[in-house]
């Protein structure tokens, strides 16, 4: 049976122009997706289906507070559940773009050929089709255009089993900004599931730096404390953590910023980011095999 696909936009509700013109790229997609499901994450949301004429079933899902990213696809996850006709979520960012009508088929083949795929993940271009080098899923200076299997992929725009959540969980809700898709994968690599860069899945999306939000240097130290305390085997821990001030400590230019990710660093030694699940040894392995060892 070929697998049913849903779509998930999370939106905070300040870009509506945004959302318009992704559902409407959802719209012409030649596969048509059996759901769509829009979370607004604090905020009201408009009725879409009234302007926009949107294929297969379309839930909307009003929270009273931001929840965050993660939080918000969770929300978006549980009532997939409830239904429970779709095998296969895709992700989108509310600002972005899906210029190929071909995606959503191009997930559903890949899954179809492969019972063991559990994510796949866009390429990520901006308006002049340049790919930033932050979101090519490999260590090193690498082709944007060479997909294959990978170690992470981006939170922008990629497709996860619902399988595959069953076995990993789902998103780390506490992290609320930041490194949760290295959380998710690392708990699908452990799992024996694989994870696919796809380059030829395009979501568009502006050219942007993750520091435009006011809490990046703060969530960011605090959530990789985190990510290691959840996943790490403990002789790794001190030595990822090591490593990574000293790169922080390199390429901070900001006082502030440097005040504030320390700051985070040490919420995040004090508070807990959920339960621990240390991957295996032979995952680390996979993980440096396939070029990303999990002490950088």
């Amino acid at each position: 049976m070929e697998p049913r696909i849903a779509v998930a936009v999370v939106t905070m509700g300040n870009r509506p122009d945004e959302v318009d013109a992704l559902l409407e790229s959802v719209a012409k997609q030649s596969l048509a997706p059996a759901r769509i499901v829009i979370v607004g994450n604090g905020c009201r949301l408009p009725e879409f289906t009234d302007r926009l004429a949107l294929p297969g079933e379309v839930t909307l899902i009003e929270l009273d507070e931001n929840l965050g990213c993660p939080g918000g696809r969770n929300e978006a996850l549980a009532k997939l559940r409830e239904y429970g006709d779709v095998d296969v979520v895709v992700d989108l960012d509310d600002d972005g773009l899906l210029p190929d009508p071909d995606t959503l088929r191009g997930v559903r083949d890949l899954y179809a050929a492969d019972d063991r795929l559990g994510i796949v993940g866009f390429r990520i271009a901006d308006e002049n089709g340049e790919t930033a080098r932050r979101h090519v899923p490999r260590p090193g200076r690498t082709d944007p255009m060479e997909g294959g299997y990978v170690t992470g992929f981006l939170g922008g725009g990629h497709a996860l089993s619902m399988r595959m959540l069953a076995q990993t969980g789902d998103w780390p809700a506490e992290f609320f900004f930041a490194h949760e898709e290295t959380d998710l994968a690392w708990r699908a690599t452990d799992a024996g599931w694989k994870i696919l860069y796809a380059p030829e899945l395009l979501l568009q999306h502006p050219k942007t730096s993750p520091a435009r939000h006011a809490i990046y240097y703060r969530v960011t130290a605090r959530n990789r404390v985190w990510l290691v305390r959840r996943n790490l085997p403990l002789p790794l821990i001190p030595l990822h953590l090591g490593i990574w001030i000293a790169v922080t400590l390199l390429r901070t230019r900001s006082v502030a910023g440097l005040r504030a990710w320390f700051a985070g660093f040490a919420e995040g030694v004090r508070q807990s980011g959920g339960p621990r699940r240390p991957m295996r040894w032979r995952t680390v392995w996979k993980l440096t095999r396939l070029g990303r060892p999990p002490i950088i």
